[in-house]
């Protein structure tokens, strides 16, 4: 995902620009009319320069508006992190809610400054086709605007900074109510700083995997699906809520304290996700750009919207009832499904795309229960499962890439991240420690950690399960 320069289609303007200027400038200047009925070198030199100053306007106008337009769509993806909050704030348990907006403010803070001081270096700067970046630290912004970069540096961090807090807030809801908050702020910083940057470069980067032919728009597996595999290693080390499977493998449903809650969550990140695919245009320049960002805008809202008819579905079929947190999660998983390709597919592909999204969601939802992986938001079917699909089907709208291609990214990538991820959960489990103690788990960590209730004047946010 990174920035290239695209001219602006007004030739035909400059020219026309040039032809009305002639006679204006000429008299400007003082320059008799040619007598032949041919501009004079005098005239023909300053028509050249209004050419220049055209083309000088045309470039720091583009400045402007691409930089806009990482600003505007970084700043929704920002607001993500309000939807990841509200979301499982409203799918743990009342004596967790605190926590969870502890540790979702905290993932997006860490993120940026981990960055800021060694991340974006290592995922965009002098990869040349490799596996990392520049062993730098602070990134660096310039000393003013340079037209020939086509955007702000700045707004190029900050809109990519935001991305990968998104990769952090992932990890937060799938551990909850379990995992202790040190050890999910080291975790983050490894993550934000090391882990996500590594493999970013590899295509966004334009490292090896870039040269390889491997396409990921907006991040399904560079973003989501990093998050899933860093969530899936932490999820088996850290094991499932007390009470959560029975010794006679019976499933226990730990139902969440607050479902408004995280349908205005659900509808949080469903805004912000306009900002995330429709950012990755990387330009608002021209008019193809600003027509390609409307067809993402599109794709993006059908992908989320017939995952939530597809989940809607599959529950009534599957348990004669409709499921109002798979129905969520279909949305999340119709919009992780689209972000690797979200300009190229059809409107049609594109509801394709989103419901078997939600089909999926709902498939794996029970298959991790089998398996006794505890995943309190059903981040890991949502993030990896929906991510891998979504990587995946680019080949059915993108001549560019192919199935083999695509599939090396998600296994190179994967392999990583899950090797990363198991050396660090480790070695905070064998240090800090990564679960809290019986005790704790039972009152709650709003109470055992942080001293505090998030509902203080109602419930029973203090009580065990």
């Amino acid at each position: 995902m990174r920035f290239a320069n695209r001219p602006l289609p007004v030739a035909g303007l400059s020219l026309l620009f040039v032809a009305l200027a002639l006679p204006a400038l000429a008299q400007d200047m003082g320059l008799p009319p040619a007598e032949t009925g041919l501009p004079t070198v005098a005239q023909t030199t300053a028509a050249a320069e209004a050419t220049v100053a055209l083309d000088a306007f045309r470039n720091e106008v583009s400045y402007i508006f691409n930089s806009f337009s990482f600003l505007l769509h970084g700043a929704l993806v920002m607001w993500m992190g309000a939807g990841f909050a509200m979301l499982e704030g409203g799918l743990v348990r009342s004596k967790n809610t605190a926590m969870q907006m502890l540790k979702n403010i905290t993932a997006y803070s860490v993120a940026g400054i981990m960055f800021y001081i060694v991340g974006y270096n290592l995922m965009y700067v002098n990869v040349n086709g490799g596996f990392i970046g520049t062993l730098a630290f602070l990134f660096e912004p310039g000393s003013g605007p340079d037209l020939a970069t086509g955007h702000s540096p700045t707004s190029d961090w900050f809109f990519q900074m935001v991305f990968v807090a998104t990769a952090a807030s992932i990890v937060s809801g799938t551990l909850a109510e379990r995992l202790r908050f040190w050890s999910f702020m080291i975790f983050t910083a490894v993550l934000t700083g090391l882990i996500y940057p590594i493999q970013g470069a590899w295509q966004w980067g334009h490292g090896w995997l870039y040269q390889a032919g491997f396409s990921d728009f907006a991040g399904s597996t560079l973003v989501h699906s990093v998050g899933g595999w860093a969530a899936l290693v932490g999820a088996v080390l850290l094991g499932a809520r007390r009470g959560k499977y029975s010794l006679d493998g019976r499933v226990n449903p730990i139902p969440g304290a607050n479902l408004p809650m995280a349908t205005l969550g659900t509808f949080i990140l469903w805004l912000g996700w306009f900002g995330f695919n429709g950012g990755s245009q990387l330009a608002l320049g021209s008019a193809q750009d600003a027509w390609s960002i409307s067809n993402i805008y599109a794709n993006t809202n059908l992908a989320a919207a017939a995952g939530v008819v597809a989940a809607i579905i599959m529950t009534q079929v599957l348990y004669g009832k409709v499921d109002l947190t798979m129905t969520l999660n279909g949305a999340l998983a119709g919009l992780v499904s689209i972000t690797a390709e979200p300009l190229m597919p059809t409107p049609l592909l594109a509801i394709g795309i989103g419901a078997v999204g939600g089909v999926l969601v709902v498939l794996a939802v029970p298959l991790l229960d089998r398996l006794r992986i505890d995943d309190v938001v059903g981040a890991i079917p949502v993030h990896l499962g929906c991510g891998i699909w979504g990587t995946l089907a680019v080949p059915l709208s993108n001549p560019n890439t192919t199935f083999l291609t695509q599939l090396l990214g998600v296994a190179s990538i994967g392999a990583f991240v899950v090797a990363c991820s198991i050396v660090v959960w480790l070695a905070l489990k064998f240090t800090v420690g990564l679960r809290c103690s019986e005790e704790e788990e039972n009152i709650g960590l709003d109470k055992s950690d942080l001293g505090l209730e998030a509902y203080p004047e109602f419930g029973h946010g203090h009580k065990g399960l």
